[in-house]
């Protein structure tokens, strides 16, 4: 990674890491939990090659990201997250660019292309449609599925958010064995990501991410009419390429029903990996990110 940079939002001042150069097109890759941007790690080379500004932020809740004020609400919803990237965008002064995330950056992404369209280029979403039904999250799925969300249902009582604040680095190594049954990462590169879990907001926006998904929680008031927005399954209108693992526990069913949810152009593509989509295929995800920027040219081109 270069070296890192911060920048404030009405809210955080976000630490990002910045590659390629400053003029060409832009491209923000969101990580998830448990994870950091050392993530794309692999990505990045290609996307510089591809002739890309490569902004990776940390999330909200990890690394050097920090609030600016105590008295902000500590909240993981994700219409927080997507605003988040709104605003960082905004900040940095990018009128548009290609969104590109997995996990929690794969939900702020989906969410901020169906809130604000006129700011996404293009979309790269791991797991397809993944704005989170927050009614729907209220009915079980299947047993063997509830079995691998085990820690979102520990993260609903006390105990849980003990448990990931004295052993963030063990339960999060668990999840990343559990969920990428055939990535073979080194210590190394657990240690330099399993950093970002320090930071002083880490459990409570982690906490907060999944007791409010699972109606446990209430979410920011300031962002209510947002989240109604998004209850209401909003379609999304950029060009977009959908990524599925067959290997991920989590997304058994993978992504084949959600074409209806893309309104532009939209190709779905499936890999032999796990969740770590970027870390375990990153020039699969890369290529992703590549053709959803030409589209997107293409596209502009025909107005």
């Amino acid at each position: 990674m270069t070296e890192l940079k911060t920048v404030q939002t009405p809210l955080l001042e976000i630490a990002y890491y910045e590659h390629g150069t400053p003029s060409g097109w832009p491209v923000v890759l969101a990580h998830g939990f448990p994870y950091s941007p050392y993530v794309y790690s692999e990505v990045i080379p290609y996307l510089v090659s591809a002739g890309a500004r490569i902004i990776v932020p940390y999330t909200r809740g990890f690394g050097p990201t920090r609030f600016l004020s105590a008295a902000t609400m500590r909240t993981g919803q994700q219409a927080a997250l997507a605003l988040d990237i709104i605003s960082l965008l905004d900040a940095l002064g990018i009128q548009q660019a290609v969104l590109a995330g997995f996990d929690w950056g794969g939900l702020s992404s989906c969410c901020a292309a169906a809130l604000w369209p006129s700011r996404v280029a293009g979309l790269v979403s791991y797991a397809g449609y993944d704005i989170a039904d927050v009614a729907a999250q209220q009915e079980p799925s299947t047993a063997s599925l509830e079995c691998v969300m085990w820690y979102q249902h520990l993260f609903q009582s006390e105990r849980g958010r003990k448990c990931l604040a004295k052993d963030r680095r063990g339960l999060c190594r668990l999840l990343w064995e559990q969920w990428s049954p055939g990535w073979r990462f080194t210590e190394e590169t657990y240690a330099r990501t399993a950093e970002a879990f320090d930071s002083p907001d880490f459990v409570d926006v982690v906490i907060h991410c999944y007791r409010f998904v699972h109606g446990k929680e209430a979410g920011d008031p300031a962002l209510e009419h947002l989240e109604r927005q998004l209850a209401a399954k909003p379609k999304i209108a950029v060009p977009c390429v959908t990524l599925d693992g067959t290997e991920d526990p989590l997304k058994p069913a993978g992504s084949a029903g959600h074409a209806s949810m893309f309104v532009r152009r939209h190709e779905r593509r499936g890999f032999s990996v796990g969740h770590a989509f970027p870390a375990e295929a990153p020039a699969a995800f890369a290529q992703a990110v590549i053709d959803v920027h030409g589209w997107s040219v293409e596209a502009a081109q025909t107005v």
